[in-house]
């Protein structure tokens, strides 16, 4: 069930942590965000090792100077182990959460001086962006699981490559979806390298070649985090389905579509997806996200409706989230010259065609048990019209299959995006930085953000 609004989302809440009142910080205190923190100088007296945080503004606040100075008594068991480390934050129960996420309002609100009073506090407990560096929790994410909901992406690549038939006929039965790669799930800001591996023949019947990926891409989705679990062999219902997310982050699966293309039959992806993967650094909590909940996508008439372990009126009412999304590119070139990133997209979460709730009830429904802490990828969020496109294959490629009438091109038929340098780009260069940006507006309520996923693009090892 959706979390409710309440006194924590008033857009007339301020605190007294400044930069958090700027209007246009992804970090009001009507986010509060989980996120692993390491101090970049720790000083004789700080502890070195990674820091369960929560972002407010330009600030890191030190959940756990919190809770040993007793300021988190009254919403948590003093030594409750849930908010000892962010490893443990996924394990917290919706209540749990929910009291941290009002007292921390409380506590950072102009309207206390339980803790700005306290001098030597607000100068532990409260960190300068500046002195912190982003982690992510070592062994936190045990599972990876992405899918390919949005029905717009699906379409597109399908209409490039099977034009009479875009589509499979399990596409509106099923979320779609595959086992990915824990391991190389990587934090914001780690370079990614050009993958190797095998490419489809030239011609039919030839051999394979073998080299750097010629066709690197990135993808726009949104991750989700698990919460508490299910037993192996037990299932998650519609109806509880969200209760299991902890919360949502940018998420940029980074794919060789070369590689892709010589693979995908008849198993689906493995060593052009399996490389890395990069999420943002900040978990906002399905709490914060109360205010900018939509319906699910409407479906098409004529289209099948969900099976009812995947359907709800909940899920219907209010399964989606208003979440613009775009993709910012910035070349090696660009950067040399000072020249700010380029917007290639902008998309919204809303055009997915299956939610988040309904991933999480498929992928339990065969009793395979979810644990707190693994990772759901969205797939790669599209919309009906070429700048809400969410990766190169899509962007670049000339065909639409919405349009009217549809306009269907050959897969390989691409105009290049022109770049302020004037380099051109059909795929990724070395050198590239991707940077997704994620938002959330709503007239009377406070934007809040998800900040960035960054990732530049590193020249493949020599094979």
């Amino acid at each position: 069930m959706p979390y409710t609004i309440d006194e924590t989302h008033d857009p007339s809440l301020e605190s007294w942590v400044e930069s958090a009142n700027d209007p246009n910080t992804d970090f009001p205190i009507q986010n509060l965000p989980f996120c692993e923190f390491e101090l970049i100088d720790p000083r004789d007296d700080e502890d070195e090792r990674p820091r369960l945080g929560i972002r407010l503004g330009d600030s890191f606040i030190d959940v756990e100077i919190l809770r040993e100075a007793r300021l988190l008594d009254g919403a948590i068991d003093h030594d409750e182990i849930h908010f000892w480390n962010f490893h443990n934050v996924p394990y917290a129960s919706r209540e749990e959460l929910s009291a941290v996420r009002q007292r921390i309002a409380q506590l950072f609100s102009t309207a206390s001086d339980a803790l700005r009073s306290n001098e030597w506090l607000t100068k532990a407990g409260v960190i300068p962006a500046s002195r912190v560096r982003n982690t992510l929790p070592e062994g936190m994410i045990g599972d990876y699981t992405d899918f390919y909901a949005s029905l717009y992406h699906a379409t597109n690549v399908g209409s490039m490559f099977r034009p009479d038939n875009p589509l499979l006929p399990n596409y509106k039965h099923i979320p779609i979806g595959y086992h990915g790669r824990a391991s190389s799930v990587v934090a914001s800001g780690t370079p990614v390298r050009r993958p190797v591996g095998q490419q489809a023949p030239a011609e039919e019947g030839g051999s394979p070649s073998f080299g750097p990926c010629k066709l690197f891409d990135y993808e726009l989705e949104m991750g989700a985090i698990i919460a508490r679990g299910n037993e192996l062999g037990e299932s998650i219902s519609i109806a509880d389905a969200e209760d299991h997310i902890l919360g949502l982050c940018l998420l940029n699966d980074w794919s060789a579509r070369d590689l892709q293309k010589w693979e995908y039959q008849p198993l689906g992806p493995f060593l052009a997806k399996n490389f890395a993967t990069t999420v943002s650094p900040y978990i906002v909590t399905m709490e914060a996200l109360a205010p900018f909940r939509c319906p699910a996508q409407e479906r098409a008439a004529g289209d099948p409706q969900p099976l009812p372990y995947m359907d709800s009126d909940d899920n219907r009412a209010s399964g989606g989230f208003d979440i613009t999304l775009e993709v910012h590119l910035s070349s090696q070139q660009m950067r040399d010259k000072g020249i700010d990133p380029v917007r290639l997209t902008r998309g919204n979460f809303k055009d997915m065609y299956w939610t988040f709730a309904q991933m999480v009830a498929h992928h339990s429904v065969n009793g395979c048990n979810l644990q707190p802490g693994d990772l759901l990828g969205s797939g790669t969020v599209s919309g009906p019209t070429r700048d809400s496109r969410g990766a190169m294959i899509e962007l670049t490629w000339d065909g639409d299959p919405f349009s009217d009438p549809p306009v269907v091109a050959p897969g390989t038929q691409r105009t290049p995006i022109t770049l302020p340098t004037g380099e051109e780009r059909k795929f990724l260069a070395d050198g590239d930085e991707v940077i997704l940006k994620g938002y959330c507006e709503r007239d009377g309520y406070r934007r809040i953000g998800f900040g960035e996923c960054r990732g530049i693009v590193t020249p493949a090892r020599s094979v």
